[in-house]
């Protein structure tokens, strides 16, 4: 765990008077894409993750959008790129980004991306964030993020729900 950066939100294993014991509460939050598909939002969520000083893990479901990402992140932009790996390769656990497929953490990222209806992680309590971004004109997403809503409020994890209003800007809904 990342106890130097931890978030200072905390929880209690029981309910009711003490003892308690705390532990660290993980910020799930959901980001429900209607205005702008997956290539043109993660790499700016990727992007102030590395700002705030964190390493990325993105967790995608398939091979497919695994490479698709491995490309994209490259060339995403004119003037800029995001240096990253996938868990494939030696040096993973040096990237500040890596790619998988697997609920691994090979680079100790602070921050996970969830997409393509990817599981919550075992660990999740191990990150700072994690963050969920699904296609909400697709009715099967809808469904999935509505299922780890749940599991990430059961678990007594910190979720939010954010949704892109006509201009493309996320408002926080929940």
């Amino acid at each position: 765990m990342h106890s130097a950066r931890r978030a200072t939100l905390r929880r209690s294993s029981r309910r009711g008077p003490g003892p308690y014991i705390d532990r660290a509460v993980t910020e799930i939050l959901f980001y429900h894409m209607q205005r702008q598909p997956l290539e043109k939002v993660l790499p700016t969520l990727v992007e102030r993750s590395l700002d705030r000083g964190w390493q990325a893990a993105i967790q995608v479901a398939t091979e497919e959008r695994l490479q698709a990402l491995d490309d994209h992140l490259w060339t995403y932009s004119d003037d800029s790129f995001l240096p990253h790996g996938t868990d494939r390769e030696p040096d993973a656990g040096s990237q500040p980004v890596v790619l998988t497929l697997r609920d691994i953490n090979p680079n100790t990222a602070s921050i996970r991306f969830l997409v393509e209806g990817a599981d919550l992680p075992p660990d999740a309590e191990a990150y700072e964030r994690i963050c969920i971004l699904f296609d909400g004109t697709d009715q099967d997403a809808l469904l999935r993020a509505r299922e780890q809503w749940k599991q990430a409020k059961e678990a007594g994890h910190a979720v939010a729900y954010w949704q892109q209003d006509d201009s493309g800007r996320w408002n926080k809904k929940a």
